[in-house]
């Protein structure tokens, strides 16, 4: 025990349930055990413990024993939720609702992409049922995939659940069957969709008849985008006012979320040849047209990544644009938010598009924020994105080679201005840090063989852009100092103040370009602009400089503002 470091902690509880909290930490064990006693004495809280902390000078990590508990030191268990042993679908007409259709699509993935069909048109059309039944394995899966977890998670019998489940689907296959055999289901090509939603308006399974008629109706369709078309024909020949109109548009909502909300289905749609970053940028301009329009007229950065809309896709946009479709919209924007959350690369192989399509994307879904998902979502997934981009690979990536040292600058104020997040911001500055630090950006400023005037013009510029970048002052404030030391080494190297203070030029001339160093306009913050700072009071002073202005007053008044940042009286 000699020679290791040794401390007490004691934690308290001021509830039961409440979780422990550091109160104190000594090196006297006597007072920790007295200071815990007297909390419980005074009934100040739940529970105490004193544990004893050892040094292990091997792995420098703390080995805890507790030498002291009273009160409530265990949690109390929660009581077990009885689960409801009721299977989530006992009649066919479960089978309907949104939530069954999109476990039916997962399951049923695979086959319904060789159909080529929804899982609103399975459930709508005799065919498919028939086609799903005789294809032997794929339907006894699809049941075994959700009778296991569900039997796992209500304490059933999975022998059980599987014969409750292939019971419902034989008792829907057969109600589909025979109401197809007996006739009287919609035929929306001969009747007309309008007559036909006013007819089952008022019938109880009113959904699920004239949902049988859109499905007949879009079955011949060679692909996604010839089935979308024709719900868009459907929605466009829908009732013009009340209940049959919401009948109508709900019922090919269905279907038409289904289809936007698959990856076959929307790429279809809104084009198969685009990366990642395109087809995000060309969901988010279909479900937001009239933001995304307006800020492209204004943006050129937006203009550049979004891809034009097929004219399926436009037509497509303008009904996304009301209010009838909510559910497409939201299937659609899931996605954008599914695929920005996940790991794949908005541009492969092109890490600069990779930043330009995440602007582009930040800027349009802001400015739609609202009418397709709270701007907190939007920032969200946006942050977590943001992630991939300040990655070590990623930066190596994007930076290259063959980049001046300038140029990687440039390109890291760059990548800081475009990722979003506190810690992501923090990442990039480091890498723009270390750039800036870097013996070769001083080189190239100090040996480089531009005029020291266009050098200090480039650090001043830096510096002006390093500051825009939404770094915390902490972050930028070094990096801008930097720079300015940078600054001050190539002017001291051009003696660029005192040659320029002894120039034969006129005094009133000398003064403002100056002032133009001082303030940082022509000359980055630091060394040398303090210099140029010192030398134009000097040149204030000087009794020329002062007749000249006497002389010609007019010309005082630019230099006010200039005076004014630096502090000089005029």
């Amino acid at each position: 025990m000699q020679g290791q470091q040794v401390h007490y902690e004691l934690f308290i509880r001021r509830t039961p349930v409440a979780p422990w909290t550091l109160d104190m930490a000594t090196e006297n064990r006597a007072a920790a055990m007295s200071t815990a006693q007297g909390l419980m004495a005074e009934g100040k809280v739940a529970a105490v413990k004193v544990t004893k902390e050892t040094l292990d000078p091997e792995t420098r990590e703390f080995n805890s024993v507790t030498v002291f508990s009273a009160g409530a030191t265990e949690t109390p268990k929660k009581k077990k939720v009885v689960e409801n042993q009721e299977p989530l679908c006992v009649a066919p007409q479960d089978l309907y609702t949104v939530h069954a259709r999109e476990r039916i699509g997962r399951l049923l993935e695979t086959w319904l992409e060789r159909q080529g069909a929804t899982p609103f048109e399975l459930l709508h059309r005799p065919d498919l049922v028939e086609a799903l039944e005789a294809s032997g394995t794929d339907l006894q899966h699809a049941i075994q995939k959700v009778a296991i977890p569900e039997a796992q998670a209500r304490g059933m019998s999975v022998h059980e659940l599987i014969r409750t489940f292939t019971g419902l689907v034989e008792r829907a296959v057969e109600r589909l069957l025979k109401d197809f055999r007996r006739g009287g289901m919609p035929d929306l090509d001969k009747e007309g969709f309008a007559k036909a939603a006013e007819r089952v308006a008022h019938d109880p399974d009113r959904a699920y008849l004239l949902g049988a008629g859109v499905a007949a109706s879009i079955a011949p369709a060679k692909n996604w985008s010839d089935k979308v078309s024709r719900l868009l024909d459907l929605a466009d020949a829908a009732p013009v006012t009340g209940p049959p109109r919401g009948l109508a548009l709900a019922t090919i909502e269905q279907p038409l979320a289904e289809i936007l909300g698959s990856r076959t289905g929307l790429d279809n749609i809104i084009g198969k040849n685009l990366d990642l970053g395109g087809q995000l940028a060309a969901m988010t301009r279909l479900t937001a047209a009239e933001a995304v329009d307006a800020l492209i007229r204004i943006e050129p950065s937006v203009a550049k990544v979004m891809p034009p809309l097929s004219e399926a896709a436009t037509r497509l946009s303008k009904w996304l644009q009301a209010e009838d479709f909510q559910s497409v919209r939201a299937a659609i924007v899931r996605r954008v938010v599914r695929e920005l959350n996940g790991p794949r690369r908005l541009r492969p192989g092109d890490p600069e598009g990779e930043i330009d399509v995440l602007r582009g994307l930040a800027m349009a879904l802001t400015a739609a924020a609202g009418a397709l998902l709270p701007l907190d979502d939007v920032q969200a997934a946006f942050s977590t994105r943001s992630k991939m981009l300040v990655t070590g690979d990623f930066v190596e990536a994007y930076l290259g080679q063959g980049r001046s040292a300038k140029e990687e600058v440039d390109a890291l104020i760059w990548l800081v201005e475009n990722v979003i997040g506190g810690a992501n911001k923090r990442q990039a500055g480091r890498y723009l840090a270390a750039a800036v630090a870097a013996l070769r950006f001083e080189k190239e400023f100090r040996f480089g063989p531009d005029t020291p005037a266009v050098k200090l013009q480039k650090l001043a510029a830096l510096q002006r852009a390093v500051a825009r970048g939404g770094l915390a002052a902490e972050d930028y404030g070094p990096i801008q100092a930097k720079i300015g030391d940078v600054g001050g080494m190539v002017e001291a190297d051009a003696r660029l103040v005192a040659t320029l203070a002894k120039a034969p030029a006129p005094p009133v001339q000398k003064l403002v370009l100056m002032l133009r160093l001082a303030t940082g306009e022509t000359c980055p913050g630091g060394p040398a602009a303090e210099r140029a700072r010192l030398e134009a009071v000097k040149m204030i002073r000087q009794e020329d400089t002062r007749s000249a202005l006497a002389t010609h007053p007019e010309s005082l008044a630019p230099l006010r503002e200039m005076l004014g940042q630096l502090g000089i009286a005029a």
